[in-house]
């Protein structure tokens, strides 16, 4: 375990995955793959969703958190853990350091939504503030660590988390398998990459044709254009889309050379495609999406991606919405 993982660790493999997998049974749940005949209509492609709302703390973060938090040796647990984070990773961390006796600290910004706020607090941890577009969330919650001995757990940047989310791209492929089936595309939505570098990871160890693709809110696509132009790209903002758990700054510094290498393009939604999306996975599918996490689903139903005919899954990554914006979007 280290506060620098970009300096200190490989990047992870295959087997790491599996092994984030064994120490997550019984603790994460396994969420299904789910067909869609709607989906199927309307796209022309066999259509499959990965619903990562149903995942504990409602979003797939729990998955790398816990597999981070877990791996920090028993006796050392008691200096606890810091995270910053928009409000997902935030729960994740909270929740599985209450899973496993330790203290936790949040940095969350300010303007994410109180629900997550709450949710956070609620699941015992302390929650530092700050302003996302003046203050640096990670200089924060490092001088935070430094003070009191903790472990910094990244969003995104640090093998065990990426081994983490990479358990959602193995059950995938283990679903599909058991359907004789393999995926032509997979759509991932991207903060710092470290779902999408997880999910390439393991799909690609069975299927290396699949390509994987980014979801992005349309204005806040530094992954895609980096993916073209092969270097980190910057947004001139952090804030101004309803897809708050996405409004990162640049993507991962470990995350990015992984998704280059492994050929991941990205694609974008508005946030009025973004909107319709939420609707169409609540009327249609019966589902609570955020917006964040519905923006694959947006690209795919917006035609961004060449899909009919096709084998494709659209990781749903999130469902922490609070309740007025979604009987807004609904609505």
């Amino acid at each position: 375990m280290t506060t620098d993982p970009a300096s200190s660790f490989a990047p992870p493999t295959i087997a790491d995955i599996a092994a984030a997998a064994a120490r997550i049974e019984g603790v994460a749940v396994r969420t299904p793959l789910v067909a869609s005949p709607v989906l199927d209509r309307l796209t022309g492609a066999k259509v499959f969703l990965k619903p990562e709302t149903l995942q504990r703390t409602g979003s797939f973060k729990f998955r790398g958190a816990y597999n981070t938090c877990a791996s920090i040796p028993p006796e050392r647990r008691a200096a606890g853990v810091v995270a910053f984070s928009s409000g997902n990773h935030a729960q994740g961390v909270a929740a599985a350091a209450q899973l496993l006796g330790m203290p936790a600290t949040i940095v969350m910004p300010a303007d994410s939504p109180k629900s997550k706020q709450v949710r956070t607090a609620g699941y015992g941890a302390e929650v530092v503030l700050y302003d996302r577009d003046k203050e640096d969330r990670e200089a924060i919650a490092r001088r935070i660590a430094g003070e009191r001995g903790a472990f910094v757990v990244p969003p995104y940047d640090h093998p065990l988390v990426i081994a983490g989310q990479g358990t959602v791209g193995r059950e995938i492929m283990i679903d599909l398998e058991a359907l004789g089936l393999s995926p032509d595309m997979v759509l991932v939505n991207a903060s710092g990459g470290g779902l999408t570098a997880g999910t390439a990871i393991a799909v690609k160890a069975k299927a290396p044709q699949a390509q994987i693709v980014t979801a992005e809110p349309e204005g806040f696509d530094d992954y895609a254009r980096s993916l073209v132009s092969g270097k980190r790209e910057r947004n001139e903002r952090t804030s101004g889309s309803i897809c708050d758990a996405l409004l990162m700054p640049t993507p991962g510094a470990v995350t990015f050379p992984l998704n280059l290498g492994l050929g991941v393009r990205g694609v974008t939604a508005s946030d009025a495609e973004v909107g319709r999306a939420v609707a169409l996975a609540f009327h249609e599918l019966k589902l609570v999406v955020e917006p964040g996490g519905a923006v694959g689903l947006a690209a795919l139903l917006a035609g961004r991606v060449d899909a009919r005919g096709k084998v494709v899954v659209v990781v749903l990554s999130g469902g922490n919405v609070d309740a007025e914006m979604f009987c807004r979007l609904i609505g």
